[in-house]
């Protein structure tokens, strides 16, 4: 296994970037208090400690899935954090998801990965120039059909298999992903705020899944973490 650095994380930073502040005490899921650490203004905080010995769980277990050439699907579909999501997935060289979770795109992959192939037919057509003999309005209706296609598929048109693990954003938000990663025995790494059962992933990271600094800090650690593990 790659060597995981103690210093990779900090609990100071996460304070900063917080990622301890967790949903209002009426919305607590019973199975996270033991992440818990108290209350204030009828919100509770996530004990950074046990989140810091949770997420090195997690950057161990990543650092050893790609240092064996093993691929780790992104997922954050939530409007504030897509751009960190889709830019930490690229510089990482890693699949990732965006938009709204397709169902079926992990326990119907076949039916998904013939329509990504469509997909890259159509953009390969259109770049090659061979679009051009159609009339202007055909024109029109293959650029509008690839944007769509582009929206739902451009983060995994190089996903050839099932990917070998899947990093959600957001487990309750993203719930389907975790159901079909669950049945087709694709790992999981999931931040777990305080309102989700941890027990719905392998790899839990207690955090606040809702403030942009910190789903950026979890997304840069995940990402240092990959590259310096290739």
């Amino acid at each position: 296994m790659a060597d995981i650095k103690q210093s990779i994380l900090n609990v100071e930073e996460m304070q900063t970037a917080g990622l301890h502040f967790g949903h209002r005490v009426s919305r607590l899921h019973p199975k996270m208090k033991p992440f818990v650490s108290g209350i204030k203004n009828n919100v509770h905080i996530i004990d950074l400690e046990k989140t810091s010995e949770e997420f090195k769980k997690a950057l161990a277990f990543i650092s050893t899935m790609i240092a064996n050439g093993k691929t780790i699907l992104f997922v954050g579909t939530k409007i504030q954090v897509k751009q960190f999501v889709k830019s930490n997935a690229e510089a990482s060289g890693m699949p990732y998801v965006i938009e709204r979770w397709l169902g079926g795109t992990f326990t119907n992959f076949e039916t998904i990965a013939k329509r990504v192939a469509y997909f890259k037919e159509l953009e390969s057509k259109k770049a090659s120039g061979e679009l051009e003999k159609y009339t202007k309005k055909e024109r029109s209706l293959f650029d509008k059909e690839l944007e769509i296609l582009r929206k739902k598929f451009e983060g995994i048109k190089h996903m050839s298999k099932l990917p070998d693990a899947v990093l959600i954003l957001d487990v309750r938000k993203d719930i389907t992903a975790a159901h079909e990663a669950k049945r087709k025995g694709v790992k999981i790494v999931g931040v777990i705020d305080t309102n989700v059962d941890p027990n719905l992933v392998e790899y839990p990271i207690p955090a606040n899944d809702d403030a942009i600094s910190s789903v950026k800090y979890i997304l840069e650690k995940v990402s240092e973490t990959i590259l310096n593990s290739k």
